[in-house]
């Protein structure tokens, strides 16, 4: 399932980051993943998108941030859906907020960006030419989002109500972790540590962090993640948490910042180094 063309509402299925100098976080991803990158932004348009390539496949995109856009530096993860205008609605009603008006993007599509009543921000996508990403769960790829909040009950009822998700909460330690699942979806690789119906994650905030943004995380694989975070660090980046194994299912994790604050997460899967 590594090589996607399209997906179905309610599947997460693109990820970007708007950035203040859309140049500099070009150079540190590509030289962080391996990505080619081609500047897409029409000439008569002002500013940059950049469409990240993995294989030649379209993985990520690094964009100027537009005017109207939140000045938090971060990456944003889209939610494939039927109508961004209905979908929006619906976030409204359940008691959400719309952050970014639906908008016609370059591809003849629709995107809105809208918050949780938590308020933490996620992507709709109602798809034109372009369908999402075309790779996922291998090295230099996107793999899954998380959530991190203060309220799990509350986001449980509003992503159920927007995008028909279900939840599975199990004890993770001293934390509970919640799988988000779409029935009938079969994603994501044999090998994979959790169903593969899961679309997304959720842990609760840590007591220290409680006042924290609430937030959508975003996770890419890696082939070796001590490397990639020296690599990091060496090219601008910062390192957040240092490497650290998770125990039981055989992966090894970090997080770090780009050069402009935007946060990520680096998962060395199980039987990759």
């Amino acid at each position: 399932m590594s090589e996607r063309d399209g997906f179905q509402p309610g599947v997460p299925c693109w990820v970007d980051t708007w950035q203040p100098d859309a140049e500099v976080a070009v150079a540190f991803y590509g030289r962080l993943f391996g990505w080619d990158t081609e500047n897409t932004m029409p000439a008569d348009v002002p500013g940059q998108h950049f469409m990240c390539r993995l294989r030649g496949r379209d993985v990520a995109a690094i964009a100027s941030r537009p005017q109207a856009a939140p000045p938090v530096t971060a990456w944003t993860t889209y939610v494939w859906v039927d109508d961004a205008a209905e979908t929006s609605s619906r976030a409204g009603a359940a008691g959400g907020s719309v952050l970014v008006e639906p908008f016609a993007s370059l591809d003849g599509g629709r995107v809105a960006i809208i918050a949780d009543p938590a308020g933490a921000a996620i992507g709709v996508w109602q798809p034109g030419a372009h369908r999402g990403t075309q790779l996922v769960n291998e090295p230099g790829a996107w793999s899954m989002s998380a959530l991190s909040t203060p309220d799990p009950d509350g986001s449980k009822r509003f992503y159920g109500a927007v995008f028909g998700w279900e939840d599975e909460t199990f004890e993770l330690g001293d934390a509970q972790m919640t799988m988000f699942k779409l029935p009938g979806y079969v994603g994501g690789e044999p090998q994979q540590p959790v169903a593969r119906d899961v679309v997304a994650t959720m842990m609760p905030a840590p007591g220290d962090q409680r006042e924290a943004r609430p937030s959508w995380n975003v996770d890419f694989w890696i082939r070796n993640v001590d490397e990639a975070v020296r690599k990091a660090a060496e090219l601008g980046g910062k390192v957040i948490t240092g490497p650290y194994d998770v125990p039981d299912v055989g992966m090894r994790q970090a997080v770090i910042a780009d050069p402009h604050g935007a946060t990520l997460s680096l998962t060395q899967p199980p039987g990759v180094g």
